[in-house]
């Protein structure tokens, strides 16, 4: 049974042993997939279980997706005694992580299963669809293709470069890496990986993979005969259970399944898929949990699912949960599992969410009216009766006080009080650890012991040149900021000839929080002083740069840097300093009206930023400013367009943008920086060099982990936060919501004809559900009339639009109107 039928039936037997209430003869309950405890919408059902069971009846907990059982085991154990942990880290089908592309199907992990394959990672792809090789473009609807005579005169310096893709190419790149299921299910077929589980995040997604699928033949003769004989004797036995429209696929080896198709036809499904006569099941990630099917294979067709709120990437755990059904014991050595590539999501997200770690059971413990009703609910009232008539007992509810006992022996206030303790006291013992390590890497420690393990000699010459070189470093810091000032000089005096004729394009440059380099084609609209709109200008304000805040190089002149805005090849607004720019082009957009007597182009594009949300993103920082990002609207992608990619720019086509002053700075800089080279080979060829290279080994080894012991305090504090106990004052302000709506008399626990109806109800909210079943208008209403109001009742409401925060537009309706009788 479900844990919603077993909840209601142990709302009779709270504070009683189980021979007088309902679980008569019941000595265990098995809670299977106890990792639903973390379902924001069924969590609570989960608790109230755990919480209700009279201590008599043992309870089993099972699940493999979760990442705090000791956490579980002492909260069960608080509630009905001594409970034993019992843990397993060994699959007995081993698991191995696939990548399904277009054109292949490849191991996800290296051979140790540490890290992703580095034949996946981006810079490979990259290579190979670098100008060393002829690819084609997509841009618009518009192919743009390389010419191979170009790549024949390319000298090998050229081809070793990566080419950096923006985040329009790389969509690009990777949409022409996407397999059709016919090519992931030929992979499978040729690698002998089938019977498989494959999961699509929509019951119309498995219903027309499988109508894809039914010219594709994947059972023999006498598999085909034994499916058409099975569904025969099925057709005899249930007529009206036959999916009609499945039909054609099933004969094939191919079937769906999932909360669309009737029971009796999802049992024959599994039946066959058991038995080896239906080659792919196309299902939603419900048949992950609390069903014996396992396959050989399990194909996860994307990395991230759609809900309320948009695209939703899928946690661990319920990556986990539809990767375990890989591999049948007994029957398979080894399981795997397939990840699809898809335009959004490539092998370093599935990465990502594979080595992130199992998820922690956090508890969704919450007060309903339900709840209430069927705690406190005493005596009852009848239609004979009058409230102030006095009743005669036939139940007694439980009082606050025991109601109270129950609510507050929910996981999150076991994990808010015993677990909360834990959690800080450890966090405080690394503290305290990582404040002692780090007196281990100042430069007073390392010197004391230099001191103990050199010679007097040696240690003076090491010494001497350490605080040489220490002092070179830092001259050679200040130079590469003077040099990094006197480029962006550079860039400022030329951008100022831009602000009127043409919009050259440009390229700009960045790091991600990873380090991986982007480079970003555009074309330059001018500098944000020039828009004079406070909308734009105030987007800038906390920023030190855009605030004004001068920065002084080593030469001692002054220099602010200036803000720019930009419109990438991939329909983005950029906005901008001089940090930022890697090249300007000499070729840009005329600056020509797009029509007679209309605007010119930059003061069009102008108006079109004007129109934006201005809903920026910062995706980089430095002392010199920030690069901003804003994704453009429909009305800008035309533009966007025009803008080219950089293999098609040469550096014929740069603007000269180096001054003397900052060439000067250069020569200054790499003089310098041969200089720090060649005094660190001094250092190395001293005589002590060996023993004060371990003392630096050994500082570094307490640098790492320190790193290690901060990680681990950054997950603390993180767990910490997601530990929020539930009150009892929640409890306490429903209560009176019932009382007012005469649902229950809170003080002498009597439960009137509302709060009985709203007790019986499973529902978002019983309360008000219950009020309009009881209201006698709908007596009064035809069939189709009452199934329009329960249709609206059970209805999901208005959803958001996952890119906008508004709501979709309601129009007057003609159908019975359930406000009115409310």
């Amino acid at each position: 049974m479900t844990t919603e039928i077993l909840r209601n039936m142990l709302y009779q037997s709270v504070g009683t042993t189980a021979s007088d209430g309902r679980l008569f003869q019941v000595d265990v309950i098995v809670l299977d997939e106890v990792h639903y405890l973390s379902d924001i919408s069924r969590g609570t059902v989960w608790e109230e279980t755990v919480i209700y069971c009279p201590k008599e009846v043992q309870l089993i907990c099972l699940s493999a997706t979760v990442a705090n059982p000791d956490e579980l085991t002492g909260w069960i154990g608080q509630i009905h005694g001594k409970t034993e942990l019992v843990t397993s880290n060994k699959r007995p089908v081993p698991l191995t992580w696939h990548y399904s592309k277009k054109f292949a199907l490849v191991p996800l992990l290296d051979g140790k299963g540490k890290k992703m394959n580095r034949k996946l990672r981006m810079s490979h792809f990259q290579n190979l669809s670098s100008p060393k090789s002829e690819f084609y473009y997509v841009k618009g609807k518009r192919k743009v293709r390389t010419n191979k005579n170009e790549q024949g005169n390319r000298s090998p310096l050229d081809i070793s470069k990566q080419v950096q893709l923006s985040k329009h190419e790389l969509t690009n790149m990777r949409r022409s890496q996407v397999p059709l299921i016919r090519d992931t299910l030929s992979q499978l077929w040729e690698s002998d990986m089938l019977p498989a589980i494959w999961f699509i995040f929509s019951r119309r997604g498995c219903d027309a993979a499988v109508e894809y699928l039914e010219d594709c033949r994947l059972l023999h003769d006498c598999e085909a005969s034994e499916v058409e004989l099975e569904l025969k004797r099925f057709r005899m036995q249930y007529p009206d259970a036959i999916r009609e429209s499945a039909v054609k696929g099933l004969l094939r080896g191919v079937a769906a399944h999932h909360a669309g198709c009737l029971p009796l036809w999802k049992s024959f499904i599994e039946e066959l898929f058991q038995r080896g006569l239906v080659k792919v099941v196309f299902a939603t990630e419900t048949l992950a949990a609390g069903i014996n099917m396992p396959a050989r294979t399990a194909v996860i067709s994307s990395l991230s699912k759609r809900i309320d709120a948009g695209r939703h990437l899928l946690t661990p755990n319920e990556l986990f949960q539809m990767a375990g059904r890989a591999g049948r014991r007994g029957i398979d050595t080894v399981g795997h599992t397939v990840l699809v590539q898809t335009p959004y999501e490539g092998p370093e997200e599935c990465c990502d969410v594979i080595f992130s770690g199992l998820e922690p059971l956090v508890s969704q413990f919450t007060a309903s009216y339900g709840m209430v009703l069927n705690l406190l609910a005493g005596s009852k009232v009848t239609h004979n009766q009058k409230e102030s008539d006095d009743v005669k007992v036939k139940r007694s509810g439980r009082t606050l006080e025991e109601a109270r006992k129950l609510v507050e022996q929910s996981f999150g206030n076991y994990v808010g009080s015993n677990v909360m303790v834990a959690a800080k006291e450890e966090l405080e013992r690394i503290q305290n650890e990582i404040q002692y390590l780090s007196l281990e890497i100042t430069d007073e420690f390392i010197d004391r012991k230099c001191r103990e393990e050199l010679s007097g000699e040696d240690y003076a010459e090491i010494s001497l040149l350490q605080k040489k070189l220490k002092e070179e470093k830092q001259m050679r810091n200040e130079l590469k900021k003077r040099m990094e000032l006197e480029r962006m000089a550079a860039w400022k005096t030329r951008l100022e000839e831009f602000e009127s004729g043409h919009l050259p394009f440009m390229c700009l440059q960045y790091k991600d929080k990873d380090s991986v380099q982007h480079t970003i084609p555009a074309v330059f609209i001018g500098s944000l002083s020039s828009f004079a709109d406070e909308k734009i200008v105030s987007l800038v304000q906390d920023d030190s740069i855009a605030a004004g805040k001068q920065k002084v190089d080593s030469g001692g002149q002054q220099y602010d840097p200036s803000c720019y805005i930009a419109l990438s090849s991939d329909n983005s607004w950029y906005l901008f300093t001089e940090k930022w720019i890697k090249a300007v082009y000499k070729t840009g957009l005329p600056a020509v009206p797009s029509a007679e007597g209309g605007p010119l182009p930059r003061e069009t594009l102008r108006q079109l930023l004007l129109r934006e949300d201005m809903m920026w993103d910062k995706i980089a920082k430095s002392e010199y400013g920030s690069l901003l990002c804003m994704d453009g609207s429909l009305d800008t992608w035309s533009w966007s367009l025009n803008v080219p990619v950089l293999n098609s720019l040469s550096e014929e086509d740069e603007v000269e943008r180096f001054s003397q002053e900052h060439q000067d700075a250069v020569e200054c800089y790499k003089k310098q920086r041969r200089k720090v080279s060649q005094l660190k080979k001094t250092i190395r060829s001293t005589k002590g060099f060996k023993e004060f290279q371990k003392i630096i080994d050994m500082r570094n080894f307490t640098k790492e982990k320190i790193e290690r012991l901060e990680a681990r305090s950054r997950r603390l504090t993180r767990r910490i936060r997601q530990i929020e106990p539930t009150g009892w004052k929640e409890f306490l302000q429903i209560g009176k919501v019932i009382q007012e709506a005469r649902a229950l008399d809170m003080n002498t626990q009597v439960i009137y004809p509302l709060g009985e109806t709203a007790a019986a109800i499973r529902g978002e909210n019983e309360l008000w559900l219950a009020m309009v079943l009881r209201n006698k208008i709908l007596l009064d209403l035809k069939p189709s009339q009452l199934a329009a109001i329960c249709g609206s009742l059970v209805s999901e409401g208005i959803k958001l639009r996952p890119w906008k925060n508004s709501r979709y537009a309601l129009h007057n309706s003609t159908s019975p109107f359930v406000s009115s009788f409310l």
